[in-house]
């Protein structure tokens, strides 16, 4: 299986990369696994070093790493910088905060000394997404190193040239070498390469089918796994929120990352009373923006990432469309031009039956439901087998409060759009995945918690 940088913005080929041998992979991982046995013992303060190493690397190529995300995956050129940003973020936050996190936390028991103690537990695979693909790496690799522990980065097979920037990164920070790798394989070697004694765990950024088989995979090796899924994120509008700021905060959950996010919102479900003027709001919006080349600061939406998201996103519209649903705007690809470019849609007035109901849509195309009040606002929103983001709009302290407590999510934002933040945090329940990344709960995923008593 071949790896590949193909520009989304005009389908051609730009460089092509051989997969790993398995010599070469046997070869990484013993340098893996005889780089975790003295990295583990680095003072954290030297850690911390490296780490801010990093976030000072990222910053300063900030537009070089951004312009290899927008020529693999297609995101537009502003909001790749901004993901390098965050990247930089995470890192300091980690080599700030990880030496309290991973602090012993004394316990009082009948011994005359107990505490708990967190330590490494050795080499972590990453099996990490195109639509994020330095942020998502990051999340993942700034707690997992801090602890101790190394990383192996199996990347999506369409984003070669960020993984290997991703590794110099760290390679350049000073971490000795073999604690980042960054491994050139497709994904028939995952399972093969987690039953491999020296692999003690993996995360997982992805779909639903790629996260059950890493779980099983895993699961037969009784290794742990942290999976992030994917999302049909509710965002709920009801009578009494500042609809001109949900209208303009709705565009953006939409269409961040040109559509393709799990926590974008994607279902807009907006109580009777103001769900007209919320779609005539929000389709004067969408009409207002810019399709385009992503490399141009001024384009608001770059392409899909490969031909066949564009294909299955496409199969979902008409298939609502056939039914009777309607479209105010949208709801085809782009062919005037080339690349994976899809119309921003809005789909609205679903009968029963279409991929609207279950389906997520990874793409710039907004659904939007109308309820009565927040009780069928709530039953709508818990109504998907997904759980991983839901924002909701409203000035009313009674209705934040049920939201808050009876949203089936992992993360409830009130009045703000879903996003991810070093210092809380994230995850989702029901099929978007189980365990956390970030904040200090992300810290401890892959750690042994070990319990002490001494007397």
């Amino acid at each position: 299986m071949g790896l590949a940088t193909i520009n989304p913005a005009t389908g051609e080929t730009l460089k092509t990369f051989e997969p790993l041998t398995d010599a070469e992979l046997e070869a990484k991982l013993q340098q893996a696994d005889q780089a975790f046995q003295q990295y583990r013992k680095t003072a954290i303060a030297q850690r911390a070093e490296w780490m801010q190493a990093a976030a000072q690397i990222l910053e300063s190529n900030k537009e070089h790493f951004g312009k290899i995300m927008t020529l693999e995956m297609g995101k537009t050129l502003k909001s790749a910088i901004a993901e390098v940003e965050k990247c930089a973020w995470v890192c300091r936050y980690y080599a700030e905060n990880a030496a309290e996190f991973l602090a012993d936390v004394p316990a009082q028991t009948d011994a005359s000394q107990s505490f708990v103690r967190y330590q490494p537990i050795g080499a972590v695979l990453a099996v990490m997404p195109w639509n994020f693909p330095f942020w998502q790496v990051f999340r993942f690799a700034a707690p997992a190193l801090m602890v101790g522990n190394v990383g192996l980065l199996k990347h999506a097979s369409n984003v070669p040239q960020c993984a290997l920037a991703i590794q110099d990164v760290f390679d350049k920070a000073g971490f000795p070498p073999g604690v980042f790798q960054t491994l050139l394989i497709g994904s028939d070697r995952v399972a093969a390469l987690v039953a491999d004694d020296r692999v003690k765990a993996a995360a997982l950024t992805g779909s639903e089918h790629a996260g059950a088989s890493l779980a099983s995979a895993c699961g037969k090796q009784i290794k742990k796994t942290v999976l992030e899924l994917g999302g049909s994120d509710p965002f709920i509008v009801l009578e009494s929120a500042d609809l001109e700021a949900a209208v303009t905060t709705a565009v953006t959950a939409r269409l961040m990352n040109n559509g393709q996010s799990c926590i974008a919102g994607k279902r807009f479900i907006i109580a009777d009373a103001i769900a007209d003027q919320f779609e005539r709001r929000l389709v004067e919006q969408y009409q207002a923006l810019k399709v385009g080349d992503p490399m141009n600061l001024d384009t608001d939406i770059g392409p899909l990432a490969t031909p066949d998201i564009l294909q299955d996103l496409d199969h979902q519209v008409q298939a609502c469309l056939e039914k009777g649903a309607r479209a105010p705007v949208g709801g085809h690809p782009i062919k005037e031009r080339p690349g994976n470019f899809y119309a921003p849609t809005i789909l609205t007035d679903f009968p029963p039956g279409t991929p609207a109901d279950q389906e997520e849509f990874f793409g710039p195309v907004a659904l939007l439901f109308r309820v009565k009040d927040i009780d069928e606002a709530i039953r709508l929103a818990n109504s998907t087998s997904f759980g991983l983001g839901a924002s909701a709009w409203t000035q009313v302290a009674d209705e934040a409060s049920r939201l808050i407590e009876e949203l089936d999510a992992g993360a409830v934002f009130i009045n703000g759009l879903v996003k991810s933040d070093p210092r809380l945090p994230f995850g989702g329940i029901k099929r978007s995945g189980y365990g956390r990344e970030l904040g200090i709960q992300g810290i401890h995923e892959f750690v042994n918690i070990k319990t002490v008593w001494v007397k």
